[in-house]
């Protein structure tokens, strides 16, 4: 029974120490297993993890790790790298990004950090005129959405001035204020503000003013006439003396960048009556001069046709005195008129239709053939005779 007894407790003893040595072997394995890890520092957006593995490249790092790579992200060192004690991993999950260039729309994922490193990934070249939001500063997060705005060159013609600008796609009326064009009430845009503008457009800005302007305006007066029997005929002699009125005119004007398109009246008032002058035309049938005999005019003369201008004393280059010798200013009320005396002997007696009884007195250098010049007082009664056909008779 003792020997039996002693035999039982051996056996206990046995498997106590067998358990002991098993924890303790399992103890010291783990020891063991921990000891021998490598320390890898993991970067993520500036934040830093130190982890133990007995990975033996980077990839199998991230399997540990339960994380599936996607191939957009960016790992450095790469992924095939082996892992050695104190190795620095950097890692920048890609993100899904919706671009909009233009009327395209995709779904790109990238590692880039900022919208600049992004387009530059994508190669998207982006000028100074462009549209980009957010800004290619911005940091790109998992709900980024980047959306390109390509300029292009149009010429706008503000107020009748032209210049070539930049826009992106937009409507007239967004691409004005982006231009920091206002309109005035009366300006007119061409195409129309609710129009989108395109390449190679060009916008007009028609600058509308309205504006009056008075302007005075003399009034003729007309020449009135009446008969004298008391003068001979074809006298004349001015009863009044005319004299223009004043009339003053109102006008709504319409300016398109600053040229008048258009002018209408909108009032006027009178300032200054005119009058009239009348003049007293002789009926009297006696010797129209002093120089021309007082006998009446024999029957069966000449006629003829001659071309006749109107002359007074004071002309350049005129004396005062004809070929003749009379005294034209000390004597305005004579008849006179010059002739070519080959053609009308000096001294002639003549009846000039619309002037009356006359005498070839006179000669002038430009009263050549079947010419006359007829005499008056003054410039007016010159000027209204003008030059014209006239038919004359010679009395002697």
């Amino acid at each position: 029974m003792k020997n039996l007894l002693s035999e039982s407790l051996s056996k206990k003893k046995l498997a106590i120490i067998s358990a002991s040595f098993i924890v303790f072997a399992a103890a010291f394995g783990f020891v063991i297993f921990e000891m021998t890890k490598k320390s890898v520092v993991l970067k993520l957006d500036g934040r830093e993890e130190i982890i133990k593995t007995h990975a033996d490249t980077i990839n199998e790092i991230f399997d540990d790790m339960d994380i599936t790579l996607r191939s957009e992200d960016y790992v450095f060192p790469s992924v095939n790298t082996k892992v050695e004690n104190d190795l620095e991993v950097i890692w920048n999950p890609a993100n899904e990004i919706e671009l909009v260039n233009g009327s395209e729309t995709k779904s790109v994922w990238s590692a880039a950090e900022t919208v600049g490193e992004f387009l530059k990934e994508q190669n998207i070249e982006i000028t100074e005129h462009d549209q980009v939001e957010p800004k290619q500063d911005e940091k790109i997060t998992g709900t980024t959405a980047i959306q390109i705005e390509k300029a292009f060159s149009l010429t706008l013609a503000n107020g009748g001035e032209e210049k070539k600008v930049w826009s992106t796609s937009t409507t007239v009326a967004d691409f004005l204020s982006q231009q920091g064009i206002e309109l005035k009430e009366l300006d007119r845009v061409e195409p129309n503000l609710e129009e989108t503008v395109k390449a190679d457009d060009t916008i007009k800005v028609i600058r509308v003013e309205k504006v009056t302007d008075v302007v005075e305006e003399p009034i003729n007066f007309a020449v009135v006439t009446k008969k004298d029997d008391s003068l001979n005929r074809g006298s004349e002699k001015v009863v009044t003396q005319g004299q223009e009125g004043l009339i003053s005119k109102q006008f709504e004007i319409i300016k398109e960048n600053g040229k008048e398109i258009s002018r209408k009246l909108i009032s006027e008032k009178t300032l200054k009556e005119k009058q009239d002058k009348v003049v007293a035309v002789g009926t009297k049938v006696a010797a129209a001069t002093k120089v021309v005999s007082r006998g009446s005019a024999p029957a069966g003369g000449k006629e003829m046709y001659v071309s006749s201008t109107a002359y007074t004393a004071g002309c350049n280059g005129c004396s005062g005195y004809t070929a003749t010798g009379i005294n034209l200013k000390a004597n305005p009320n004579l008849k006179v008129i010059a002739v070519d005396p080959s053609v009308i002997p000096l001294g002639t007696k003549v009846y000039v239709e619309g002037y009356g009884y006359a005498v070839a007195a006179d000669t002038g250098s430009a009263v050549k053939g079947n010419k006359i010049d007829v005499f008056f007082a003054n410039k007016s009664d010159a000027y209204r005779w003008g030059r014209k056909s006239v038919k004359i008779k010679i009395l002697n």
